[in-house]
């Protein structure tokens, strides 16, 4: 009986830390699943990605808020050309105009160029690069047409011409015309995918069973779509801004607005570069450069996303920083 009781204790003993571990082992797997789950729903935040969100960001926030707390930036004062000072955190144009609340206007005017350029770049090239390579067939060849057309095109001189015979610009047209010059390429890379996509097994089942070609369309394909139209978007706009800004310094921008090229326009009208007055030149075109410079950074952690080769990569190469050369001699050695 002894011994019958002390094997049921030596059983039972062994067998609990067993039972334990695989009891734990389900509850730890299923805390693990919506970790594993947010990971995929939202893309990893790397350096790249948190350092142009913030830029962009602030300088977003700063087109919106701004025009409402400056003044009038067509106020004329009697002070003449002034640096930062004086009640003027950014200084005065010759005519005596407050420096800043014109960045503020300016903003807000850039903003909104980038803004609806990469909206009508985002359904144009969608609708002719999307639905032609989806529907195929002489829909997809007539699209396919107009694209290489528009592609054929040089896209500055027909923006030049465009606007020369235009007097009085606003910025809904300089807007509409950057548009027209810029879709075409990201029509071109969503064709060539979209082809990709639609012959994948999963596509094909779902036309097998009896799915509408609008679902899809909507379902299947366009998901697979969505960093690949967001970095064309995030190009267009910075696209609109760089191209607006060299319209409005040849002194074909919108007129009576004010955008960052108007305000780098009017300062080299201002003679701003020979008088030595910095503070007017100076920011509109800080601003251009950090705003391209965060859209860009947004753009390759985007890139990133799409091909996670690149991803890899710049892994590899980033851990290849920290070793020595004799390290790195013997990595390129195991690598041939």
């Amino acid at each position: 009986m002894e011994t019958t009781t002390q094997g049921t204790t030596q059983g039972s003993a062994q067998s609990s830390p067993q039972g334990s571990t695989e009891a734990a082992a389900p509850s730890a797997t299923a805390e693990r699943r919506p970790v594993t789950r947010k990971r995929r729903l939202f893309p990893p935040m790397t350096l790249k990605l948190g350092v142009g969100l913030s830029i962009a960001g602030l300088i977003v926030l700063f087109g919106l808020i701004g025009p409402l707390v400056v003044g009038d930036p067509s106020t004329v004062r009697d002070i003449g050309l002034t640096g930062p000072g004086h009640g003027f955190l950014l200084g005065t144009t010759q005519t005596g105009q407050d420096i800043f609340a014109q960045l503020a206007y300016a903003t807000r005017g850039s903003l909104i160029i980038g803004v609806v350029v990469g909206a009508i770049t985002l359904l144009l090239s969608s609708f002719f690069g999307l639905v032609g390579a989806f529907v195929g067939g002489w829909v997809d060849e007539a699209f396919s047409l107009l694209t290489n057309i528009m592609l054929v095109i040089p896209g500055l001189p027909l923006v030049i011409v465009i606007s020369s015979y235009v007097p009085n610009k606003s910025i809904w047209l300089v807007a509409a015309v950057l548009a027209i010059t810029s879709w075409a390429g990201s029509a071109r890379v969503l064709r060539g995918f979209t082809l990709s996509v639609r012959s994948r097994d999963y596509v094909l089942a779902a036309r097998i069973g009896g799915e509408k070609r609008w679902r899809i369309l909507l379902v299947e394909i366009l998901p697979n779509l969505i960093p690949l139209l967001a970095s064309q978007v995030v190009f267009a706009v910075i696209f609109a801004i760089l191209g607006e800004a060299g319209l409005s310094f040849l002194g074909l921008g919108a007129s009576g607005s004010f955008t960052w090229g108007t305000m780098l326009y009017f300062a080299q009208n201002g003679l701003s570069l020979r008088l030595g007055a910095w503070w007017w030149f100076a920011p509109p075109g800080l601003l251009i450069a950090l705003f391209g410079a965060a859209l860009s950074l947004i753009n390759f952690s985007i890139d990133e996303i799409i091909n996670p080769k690149l991803r890899s990569q710049t892994r590899a190469e980033r851990n290849r920083w920290g070793m020595s050369r004799e390290q790195r001699q013997a990595a390129a050695e195991v690598t041939v």
